[in-house]
């Protein structure tokens, strides 16, 4: 790879990832960043109402029970005082949100970028739309089948069996999406839609009971939100990267 091609794909990385996550920012500010706040000041009221319950059963409880709550009431606090920063509500928690969209978006710019350039087809930002809609297929349709967005609050399988079903579905997906589009043989056909349907037969890990302490009609309109923002992202990131990339060249 020559300087000229190098130079090309970091200039349209880093200005359509910069501008796209911006605006994603800016979408989820109007449509998701409300009911977040929502969601968290039930989390809240209900981590309040967790902790007042030991106080209301300290005079109902011999000692040795007792002694076993606030042992265990002490240990819950203590981890959860290390996790327990979180930025600022207003400019500081905007800015995190800001810089984290942004360094997210470079990064999947960059993918969208690499795969571009190996399929060695030409690009303008109407062949960006679509790169961008197979990104938002294999990044949030797909996964989000499994494991829908959730608000806080929401009861979860453990992190690291989700994160392996997540990008274990994106994988699959991605990989029978370019069988798909890149190749003819019936056979390859065949093992595009095996690769895509695989992981919803395995399913994805769930935890024992489900529920949550926001309402349901707030987690219902929190995934509506999500998958609009991330639609919203994944089309301007496409389209955005095309263009770049054709201007830059």
């Amino acid at each position: 790879m020559n300087w000229t091609v190098f130079r090309r794909m970091a200039s349209a990385v880093v200005v359509a990832g910069a501008l796209s996550g911006v605006l994603l920012s800016g979408v989820q500010q109007f449509q998701v960043e409300k009911l977040i706040l929502q969601a968290e000041q039930y989390e809240k009221a209900a981590e309040e109402g967790a902790s007042a319950a030991p106080q209301a059963a300290h005079e109902h409880e011999h000692d040795q029970a007792h002694e076993h709550a606030a042992a265990s009431a002490h240990a819950h606090e203590h981890s959860h005082d290390a996790d327990a920063w979180e930025p600022a509500d207003g400019a500081e928690r905007t800015g995190y949100t800001v810089l984290a969209n942004v360094s997210m978006a470079v990064g999947f710019a960059l993918l969208l970028v690499a795969v571009i350039t190996l399929s060695g087809r030409q690009v303008s930002w109407r062949s960006g739309l679509l790169w961008g809609l197979a990104g938002y297929g294999v990044f949030f349709v797909a996964p989000s089948l499994g494991l829908p967005p959730e608000v806080p609050g929401t009861l979860a399988a453990p992190l690291q069996a989700r994160q392996f079903w997540w990008v274990m579905t994106a994988v699959m997906t991605a990989a029978s999406l370019g069988l798909f589009v890149f190749t003819r043989a019936w056979w390859c056909k065949l093992l595009a839609v095996a690769l895509l349907v695989a992981p919803h037969l395995v399913g994805a890990p769930q935890p024992e009971v489900h529920g949550g302490v926001a309402p349901e009609e707030l987690a219902h309109a929190f995934i509506r939100a999500t998958a609009l923002a991330n639609a919203v992202f994944w089309l301007a990131l496409g389209g955005l990267t095309g263009f770049f990339y054709r201007r830059f060249g």
